[in-house]
This record gives structure tokens, C-alpha cells and sequence, in this order.
């Protein structure tokens, strides 16, 4: 993929996400609070300050998240974000941290 294919997926999977926090803290079901700053989004729980972060890396082509369990990096497949290392799907891993992270 073109670096503006992939720099335009990465746009559209950070607003993606920042989309769902959003809605999960109209919804009062998560008291997040999301900061974006280009390609980086940093979602914090409130209740006890912990972060996720999400980030687009276009050198590598990779999509980034960093969570409490570590540091995890995504390629896009054609279809949808995989894990490089597990072949995890993105949205799935963010749900299942998000769910963890924030009941603690």
C-alpha cells in the first residue's frame, strides 16, 4: 500500500476509535476521557488514570496500541487491522483491554 493509503486507513481507524470511547462515555458505560494530537490518541480512564494509547506509525505501516498489558502493533491485512505477532484483530484486543483497564 501507498504511504497516503495507509496514512488515510490510520486517520480513519484513530477516528474510528475515538468514535467508540466517545460513545461508551455518552452511554456511561466507560468514564473516559480521549486527547488526540495528530496520529496519537491517548484514552485515559478516569477512575484510576491509567491510559491506552493508539498511534499510527507510517514508517512501519503499523498501527500501535499500548495498554497496561503491554505493547501490541497492527498491519492492515486488507480487511481489517491483524496483530504481527498473534494475528489478534485490532478492534477485538482494544475491546477486551478496554474492559479490563477500565473495571480496575
Amino acid at each position: 500500500m501507498t504511504e497516503t493509503e495507509f496514512l488515510k486507513m490510520a486517520d480513519e481507524c484513530l477516528q474510528q476509535v475515538e468514535q467508540i470511547f466517545e460513545r461508551a462515555f455518552d452511554n456511561d458505560e466507560l468514564d473516559v476521557d480521549c486527547k488526540r494530537s495528530g496520529n496519537v490518541l491517548e484514552i485515559e480512564f478516569v477512575n484510576n488514570g491509567s491510559k491506552i494509547i493508539v498511534n499510527s506509525q507510517a514508517p512501519m505501516q503499523e498501527m500501535w496500541l499500548a495498554a497496561r498489558a503491554g505493547g501490541f502493533h497492527y498491519k492492515h491485512d486488507g480487511q481489517v487491522w491483524r496483530n504481527t505477532r498473534d494475528g489478534s484483530e485490532f478492534f477485538a484486543t482494544l475491546s477486551a483491554l478496554a474492559t479490563e483497564q477500565g473495571s480496575k
